[in-house]
């Protein structure tokens, strides 16, 4: 299924049709299509091994990335203390340190599950160890500090272009360790040309508990996956804070309209803002203390300050960078994002969180209209 089609958008190679190039013979269930015999994931934190075993569940040999030995040997022994613990780590998923011992040229596909921060580095060091004529899938959800860039931007820019076509990402609300247990989860797969798109949905979807959409708004799904981080910090500060449903409800709504209107004037129609990766992600990270920002929120509105917070997580909670680069790409566009400008405020200027939020409630009145609201 098509979910979103962006017309206005340049592709490379090829341009996504406006409807989905279904075959009404074709009536497979979407665990009937053949998996990757042979998948590469990056990365070692809780949403890497929840997609290494998502993969692994739909019969795939899976290769793991993982930054360190003690992480590796873990995997390597049956279960991820450190980032995935109380876990049972499949057979057929091994783990290595070493790109040139995970890559081979039998792999199907590429799954990078590396913060966005650090992604560059991994892109840089590793130009040619890449396995090539597969999928590279990017799971990250951030923007770049620096250069404001997105994780499919950076791909771009530091790839070979006989990379360039294979491209996809992958987001939408799909907390790890619910996928670990086998829960229903739907995600969307967005990239600049179709036929990569439906074979990572292919790929990725089991028929049962993991269900995966296509769309052409690279754009818009990038921008509302990074955003919705900042939002979700905001969303536990009302939990810290003790405030109720009717604050949660309104933080969502014009959190919505805030990151349609920067997707918007980064190049993407708005229209995905209302499906996975904008929506259900912003209602998912919004409303559970399972999300790392979220809970950055909670305990900041509590009274610890962010070098506390960081300090007692070894994950990375991708809103606290983000806030800096949306922050800086919003001023460079010129859109209003008065409560992801708040969110800065809060982590690094010392605001404190209830006066942020009666500052944003004392703002002039406006006019709402629909998902870009002014």
């Amino acid at each position: 299924e098509m979910e979103n089609s962006n017309k206005g958008q340049k592709t490379s190679d090829a341009a996504a049709p406006s409807a989905p190039d279904t075959d009404p013979a074709d009536q497979r269930r979407p665990g009937d299509y053949a998996p990757p015999d042979r998948a590469l994931v990056v990365g070692d934190g809780a949403f890497a091994m929840a997609m290494a075993t998502a993969m692994s569940r739909r019969g795939s040999d899976v290769r793991v990335l993982a930054y360190t030995e003690k992480v590796r040997d873990e995997i390597n022994s049956g279960e991820n203390k450190t980032y995935m613990p109380g876990y049972r780590v499949d057979s057929n998923i091994k783990a290595y340190t070493s790109i040139e011992e995970a890559s081979s040229p039998d792999i199907q596909l590429v799954l990078l599950v590396i913060p966005t921060q650090f992604l560059r580095a991994f892109l840089v060091k590793n130009i040619s160890s890449l396995p090539t004529g597969c999928p590279i899938v990017v799971c990250a959800k951030g923007i770049e500090l620096g250069t404001g860039e997105t994780p499919f931007e950076m791909m771009i820019g530091e790839l070979p272009g006989k990379y360039h076509k294979h491209f996809a990402v992958l987001a939408g609300p799909s907390f790890a360790k619910e996928i670990m247990d086998g829960q229903p989860t739907n995600v969307v797969v967005a990239s600049e040309r179709q036929d990569v798109a439906k074979l990572v949905q292919r790929y990725v979807s089991d028929g049962s508990t993991l269900r995966t959409y296509v769309s052409d708004d690279v754009h818009g799904i990038e921008i509302a996956g990074a955003v919705k981080n900042v939002l979700a910090i905001a969303s536990g500060a009302l939990a810290g804070l003790e405030f109720g449903n009717n604050a949660r409800a309104a933080l969502v709504c014009r959190g919505l309209a805030e990151l349609t209107r920067l997707a918007v004037a980064m190049g993407s129609n708005g229209r995905s803002m209302a499906g996975l990766a904008g929506v259900g992600d912003l209602m998912l990270t919004c409303s559970s203390s399972l999300s790392r920002n979220y809970s950055v929120g909670q305990k900041l509105a509590e009274g610890k300050t962010l070098a506390e917070i960081q300090e007692g997580t070894k994950a990375v909670a991708e809103g606290v960078a983000t806030a800096k680069s949306v922050r800086k790409l919003a001023a460079k566009l010129n859109v209003e994002m008065p409560i992801c400008d708040a969110v800065y405020r809060v982590l690094y200027e010392g605001l404190n969180p209830r006066e942020a939020l009666s500052e944003l409630q004392a703002r002039p009145l406006g006019a709402e209209s629909g998902l870009v609201a002014e």
